[in-house]
């Protein structure tokens, strides 16, 4: 990098932390500050939903398996992202959106308290609340990998770097900020995935050209659209668990359905949202199918190839451009996992253990908001520092063994609670199929794994505990089925628009969030 590539980086972080500023004004109380009170127009719900969906993962772990393995990292991530929130629109996005509009809870999880009882909802916080610890700081740690490359500053000081200013921006302006930034950084990717495209294709000139570099030796077998751990099975299973994760299970996206101003507008937010996720990834995705043709990854899983490639290619200045591109995604995803876990807390977890916090009103309830975002941010930074520990592995080994595996344990009683199919399934349904799919998780990526010649495949490592979750779930539900009157009454005011949609004002935190409201 040079001063060029400085003054992008430089003007783009304050670009950010200006829009938070900006979107301060726009943030009175705590419905503002989580989902934006409802106002937030569809398009902008559904580049926000996609642009919060992936990270500088893409640019490390992914780029590694696109420089190992060719194109099935399109067709085993992003095509069954897309067609999951295309499945999503029409099952969730909807319902989760009434939520707020009918619900007035300001949190995905605050609904728990009265479909279940308020042992299910804090089991789901607290584990939704580590494991998105984890997660986020798999995603500084990448980010921080990527600016180690083209500046030469150490991980810690890149995670420190990145993390203080989204927390400044996010922290100010809430899920608005979140979003306004996320159509600037949405932009910006666009100019910048477009430049590496092109530039990719004219250097492809010395190597048979666009269509003549897939004979070339290098890329032997990186055509085939199922390869080496990412098979049939992997797929199916990815598909599963990307359906509930990028629909709510993961609660930032909740968040985005949530925002808008009633359940049309969130399904046409989610249509947006896979539309990208099918077209754009695309664009992303060749340089690096090409990248074994133009560099020579230093690390064994290729994950610094996209990097060089960059570094390679493109001028200075569009050089600065690409590596705000890869700021833009990390700072997304984390900004707005920041905010629903703030979410999480404030509503869900710290009424129950204060009675202080059951009396915030709305000041003290933004304060509040406001803080535990810092503090969940400081976590995750922390967290960062030890991704490539024993303990957490690579970056890739977190994001998919460790968030695939865990998120479905706790989004399948979350999820499928808004659905009328399993309207018998209660309290026991949930706890069970959450404690005996977090133990699964454990079974099959330790004990068994260990025990088994080569280790269990990564495809049952991802998808047991699901799998373990969804059978008990619905076989608890029809041995002890827990279906009273006031379940039944929250899952059809999700489930119906009734006499029109309520005031988008959430329950203070004293009392029964999700309780029913009369029309």
């Amino acid at each position: 990098m040079n001063g060029l590539d400085w003054a992008v980086l430089i003007g783009y972080f304050a670009v950010m932390v200006a829009i938070g500023v900006w979107s301060h004004k726009r943030v009175d109380n705590v419905s503002d500050f989580f989902t934006a009170g409802g106002k937030m127009p569809w398009w902008l719900s559904g580049i926000s939903h996609h642009m919060s969906g992936y990270s500088a993962v893409m640019f490390t772990g992914y780029a590694g398996i696109a420089y190992t393995y060719g194109v099935t990292s399109f067709v085993t991530w992003s095509f069954p992202i897309a067609l999951g929130i295309a499945i999503g629109s029409r099952l969730f996005a909807p319902r989760i959106n009434r939520l707020r509009s009918r619900l007035h809870v300001a949190s995905p999880l605050e609904y728990l308290k009265n479909r279940y009882d308020l042992r299910t909802q804090q089991a789901l916080a607290w584990s939704g609340i580590l494991l998105k610890i984890v997660d986020v700081g798999a995603k500084w740690a990448a980010i921080a990998t990527l600016l180690s490359v083209f500046t030469g500053v150490s991980l810690n000081q890149g995670i420190l770097v990145t993390g203080a200013v989204t927390a400044v921006y996010c922290t100010i302006g809430g899920l608005w900020a979140d979003a306004l930034t996320e159509l600037g950084q949405f932009v910006i990717q666009l100019l910048a995935g477009i430049a590496m495209f092109v530039a990719v294709v004219l250097e492809l000139g010395d190597h048979g050209g666009f269509l003549g570099a897939w004979d070339q030796p290098e890329l032997k077998g990186h055509g085939e659209p199922l390869v080496g751990p990412y098979g049939t099975v992997f797929l199916l299973a990815f598909l599963f668990i990307k359906l509930f994760e990028y629909n709510g299970g993961m609660l930032n996206q909740a968040q985005r359905y949530m925002a808008t101003r009633d359940a049309r507008e969130a399904a046409r937010s989610a249509r947006l949202s896979a539309v990208l996720w099918l077209v754009w990834p695309l664009v992303l995705f060749f340089p690096m199918w090409m990248s074994p043709l133009l560099v020579e990854s230093q690390k064994a899983d290729g994950s610094d190839s996209y990097a060089l490639m960059t570094e390679q290619l493109l001028p200075h200045g569009l050089l600065g451009l690409v590596i705000v591109g890869f700021f833009s995604h990390t700072m997304a995803m984390c900004s707005s996992d920041a905010n629903a876990i703030a979410a999480v807390f404030t509503r869900d977890v710290a009424p129950v253990l204060s009675a202080r916090a059951r009396a915030w009103g709305e000041r003290s309830g933004l304060v509040a908001a406001r803080v535990t975002t810092v503090v969940f941010l400081g976590l995750s930074m922390a967290v960062a520092t030890q991704v490539d520990s024993p303990t957490f592995k690579d970056i890739i080994t977190v994001v998919i063994k460790w968030v695939a595996g865990l998120m479905g344990p706790i989004a399948i009683p979350m999820m499928l609670g808004l659905l009328r199919p399993f309207r018998r399934s209660g309290p026991t349904a949930a706890l069970v199929s959450w404690g005996m799919g977090l133990v699964a998780f454990w079974l099959v990526n330790y004990p068994v794994h260990w025990a088994v010649e080569g280790g269990v495949p990564l495809e049952y490592q991802v998808s047991i505990p699901l799998a373990v979750s969804l059978v008990l779930y619905v076989v608890v539900g029809f041995v002890k089925p827990e279906d009273t009157e006031e379940r039944l009454a929250i899952i059809e005011r999700v489930n119906s628009d009734g006499g029109g949609e309520a005031v988008a004002v959430p329950a203070p935190a004293g009392e029964v969030a999700g309780a029913p409201v009369k029309d």
